[in-house]
């Protein structure tokens, strides 16, 4: 029991509690359901993109390119498709975004794993490059005409609920994808021999090698499946906006990036957990959506969250050196 009240997990979720609670009592629309639904559909995108940047934290490094993939993949897709007046399934969308998404995942995989270069300055370098391609030869238009299966699917929804206001919110379909995608990695990264290998190679990269993981191929598989979730994440915020916008999600990386880490994923590497990112995720989604039924202001929403990333990883980093303490003391003792 201890050690569960211990856990990070645990603490971001006494934090989602007790912050819901403030800011409930303060304005009852919170507790409402249409403010839940919400927050779910907002955090949809944010939920894949934060699986994929989990991965990569897990493994000892750190991708800040996914949104320009995601941004790429997703307004390339809904401009070839219109250009050919495509009027399939939007399924079709989403093998061409996540095609793409993946190929560009391997570009970052290739000059990190071959060149040995640092993964924050690789994906920097390819974020710029990807979306200034973009810009200068694919458009920079806003797209609201969005091909026919894309538009039916953006009208998919499992859930509606009609407030007293006459107020409508609905819980998209797309929910549904980020449960896979969830599922999926949770498997992955708890059951398989791949799962540990990502583990390893962010506790220790040369005792990964000795041990026998295959580290290029791993390194590959990481970032192109980040790539392709990026894809995904595109294709579903496309349909969510019911517009595609080359410069959309840029800009999102750090919001991500703290979610994972207020999860409890270790920017060292080595630890995280798919339900700590969650968590993680869930409180971004409350101080970015519901902050401002206490009358915060949105730009201070932007320091809470700061500071909240140095809290989280300052708690993360003192849990590790007592551990460390612990272990030292126990071996002399």
């Amino acid at each position: 029991m201890k050690k569960i009240l211990s856990t990070n997990e645990f603490l971001v979720a006494l934090i989602i509690i007790v912050l819901s609670i403030i800011i409930g009592s303060k304005n009852s629309v919170f507790f409402t359901a249409g403010n839940l639904i919400d927050l779910l559909r907002s955090g949809i995108v944010m939920g894949i993109f934060a699986i994929g940047v989990l991965i990569v934290i897990v493994s000892g490094g750190i991708d800040v390119s996914f949104t320009a993939i995601a941004s790429f993949c997703m307004y390339t897709t809904t401009k070839v498709l219109n250009y050919y007046d495509f009027q399939g399934s939007v399924l079709i969308a989403f093998v061409l975004a996540g095609a793409m998404g993946l190929i560009l995942g391997l570009i970052n995989a290739t000059f990190i794993s071959f060149f040995k270069l640092p993964t924050l300055i690789v994906t920097l370098g390819t974020a710029s490059m990807y979306s200034g391609f973009l810009l200068a030869f694919v458009g920079v238009r806003e797209i609201s005409n969005l091909p026919a299966g894309m538009s039916k699917f953006a009208k998919m929804n499992i859930l509606k609920v009609t407030s007293e206001n006459g107020v409508v919110s609905s819980l998209h379909f797309s929910i549904l994808i980020l449960i896979a995608v969830v599922i999926i990695t949770w498997l992955l990264l708890r059951y398989t021999m791949l799962g540990r290998g990502i583990y390893a190679i962010g506790g220790d990269r040369v005792a990964a090698e000795r041990a026998g993981f295959n580290i290029t191929a791993i390194q590959f598989f990481i970032y192109g499946f980040v790539g392709l979730l990026s894809g995904i994440a595109g294709i579903v915020h496309t349909t969510l906006m019911r517009n595609s916008n080359p410069v959309n999600l840029l800009g999102m990386e750090l919001i991500v990036i703290a979610a994972v880490v207020l999860g409890g994923a270790r920017i060292t590497g080595g630890h995280g957990t798919v339900l700590g990112t969650l968590l993680g995720l869930f409180l971004v989604i409350i101080m970015n959506n519901s902050l401002i039924l206490l009358g915060v202001p949105s730009y201070w929403q932007r320091l809470v969250i700061g500071i909240l990333i140095l809290i989280g990883t300052g708690a993360t980093a003192y849990r590790t050196m007592r551990s460390s303490r612990q272990l030292h003391r126990n071996s002399v003792g």
